[in-house]
């Protein structure tokens, strides 16, 4: 039977639209699906949304031939974690880790707007834009997707990469399990007197972390774990109160700010599907799996499934078969549920009881006096093998 495409991705965000450069790269023929318009350039100010992009994830967004603004990347070399008294207190460098750098730090839409551009110059690459899915139907060697635009598309395989709501994984009838942390994350993008690059640093608190993350120039990423109570009132302050609460609870080594460019929140929760992948289905990145963001890896798991998933479909004649998509799952589900596991364990260790506060800053204090366990478990952050010495 002659299908449209080999692969349909629904999803051109991040993780969607690195997947179908990555396999446009390689020749495969992809359907990429889009609710929204193509996205648009940045310039001026830094958007608010900024995630890291770790050894792992950016070996895999180049090896797609993208190439990402220098200017608008932020890379670091170190990562400062303590606690709020000074108890517990570690700091981690690329350099001892057997790396150049532990990645870099971008806005989430100039990396998406540079996989678009990437896409463009791709011709076995087409983009549907401003349409969804209405209903998707597995068929013995293929599946069907029928889009509100009234057009119905056919694959081998069709990858969802749409997001936490996901559209597809709900017309595929496959559930999630949840839980809400009863906490927000603030994010504030600030101006300072001090340069910020080089090194990112999170301290935790007992009502949950305060981290920076280092922006080009003399500018930063804050972000402000709170209740929920706590965190809406403070997002009704003016810049002058709110740049006060910051310049008194952040550490001083953030230095005098000189602007709060701005800032928004939003909960905190985890869910995790039942099941990655369905007959001639996948789900991959937030479709997949929403982990507690305090360790930044959200977005790198997500390309993590991407890269996994992409070597498994080069490597074989049908991207579909079900033996590839089982490979897929049990690689990716392990991996992702240490995450979840971690995630879940610094958030209740450093958030919970004065005992289990306790502990945590221990693990801290244990982590920063063995180098071997620093560098192994920075290796295992960035996707790497921690048991390659070389």
């Amino acid at each position: 039977m002659q299908w449209d495409h080999e692969i349909i991705i629904v999803g051109g965000g991040m993780v969607g639209a690195a997947l179908a450069a990555r396999l446009g790269h390689a020749g495969v023929s992809v359907g990429l699906v889009e609710r929204g318009s193509a996205p648009t350039p940045l310039s001026g100010d830094y958007d608010l949304r900024i995630s890291s992009l770790n050894a792992r994830s950016l070996a895999f967004v180049k090896a797609s031939g993208t190439e990402l603004p220098e200017e608008r990347c932020c890379p670091f070399r170190h990562i400062d974690v303590s606690n709020q008294d000074g108890t517990g207190h570690s700091l981690f460098s690329a350099e001892e880790s057997g790396m150049d750098d532990f990645g870099l730090f971008i806005e989430n839409r100039t990396l998406q707007y540079a996989l678009w551009q990437r896409l463009a110059n791709l011709p076995s690459v087409t983009c549907y834009t401003e349409c969804a899915p209405l209903s998707t139907m597995a068929a013995t060697t293929g599946r069907m997707l029928e889009l509100d635009n009234g057009k119905t598309l056919s694959a081998r395989l069709i990858v969802g990469a749409d997001g936490a709501r996901s559209t597809l994984r709900e017309l595929s009838g496959i559930s999630i399990s949840s839980y809400d942390y009863h906490q927000r994350a603030m994010i504030i993008n600030v101006e300072t007197e001090l340069p910020q690059q080089d090194i990112s640093w999170q301290v935790f608190t007992p009502t949950g972390p305060i981290a920076m993350l280092p922006l080009p120039g003399q500018r930063a990423s804050l972000v402000w774990y709170d209740s929920d109570e706590a965190t809406k009132a403070r997002e009704q302050l003016s810049d002058e109160a709110l740049q006060h609460a910051i310049e008194t609870t952040f550490p001083k080594r953030l230095g005098k700010l000189t602007r709060i460019v701005a800032h928004a929140s939003f909960p905190i929760k985890r869910q995790h599907a039942k099941r990655y992948i369905g007959k001639r289905l996948a789900l991959i990145g937030d479709a997949a799996h929403v982990v507690h963001p305090l360790a930044g890896q959200g977005l790198n798991i997500g390309l993590h499934d991407a890269d996994t998933l992409a070597e498994i479909i080069m490597q074989g004649r049908d991207p579909g078969d079900y033996l590839n998509l089982l490979r897929f799952e049990c690689q990716r589900r392990a991996a992702n549920q240490a995450m979840i596991a971690a995630t879940d364990s610094f958030h209740h260790l450093f958030t919970g009881s004065r005992p289990l506060r306790q502990l945590g800053d221990l693990s801290l204090h244990l982590a920063e006096r063995v180098p071997l366990a620093k560098r192994m478990m920075m290796q295992q952050a960035n996707g790497l093998n921690p048991f390659k010495m070389s």
